[in-house]
């Protein structure tokens, strides 16, 4: 027989992880265009700001679309056909109206599986109807090496 002298051994209960959300990673300091805005002036603002799109709000503040540089690629494309170097096409014209939009408190494996399914570079972030953030493709793929294998 073994007689052990180590005592009783109290095991630690696992913590639960705190859930990695959305509003922890989205972007807060957004750049919006409005409708009218040209695409002269949304090419200058994301190469300035070194983004690639940007949410579209109205006067009164309401999300109404989303432009990326791939929008305004179709102004590009338009203005060689054309021979002219200034883009006046509006942001009306080439936004994407349809858009998703993500709540802060989704989980952030749950936006990874959103920017997969839908093959989409950022989502507006919206609370109570207000725009609150964005989401990009880059601010999911920044987060996951700064979290510890625990968390998961």
């Amino acid at each position: 027989m073994v007689k052990s002298f180590q005592g009783v051994r109290v095991v630690e209960s696992k913590k639960a992880a705190a859930p990695i959300l959305v509003q922890d990673h989205m972007s807060t300091n957004l750049v919006t265009f409005y409708p009218e805005d040209t695409i002269d002036h949304v090419l200058e603002l994301l190469t300035k700001r070194k983004i690639s799109g940007a949410a579209v709000v109205d006067q009164s503040g309401h999300l109404v679309g989303i432009i990326s540089e791939v929008d305004c690629l179709k102004e590009i494309i338009k203005g060689k056909y054309s021979n002219t170097p200034k883009f006046p096409g509006t942001v009306a014209e080439h936004m994407t109206k349809d858009v998703i939009t993500l709540k802060p408190d989704l989980s952030l494996f749950d936006a990874a599986q959103l920017f997969l399914d839908k093959k989409i570079r950022r989502f507006p972030v919206m609370k109570d109807e207000k725009l609150v953030g964005q989401l990009s493709l880059s601010d999911v793929i920044r987060a996951f090496p700064k979290l510890k294998d625990t968390t998961w």
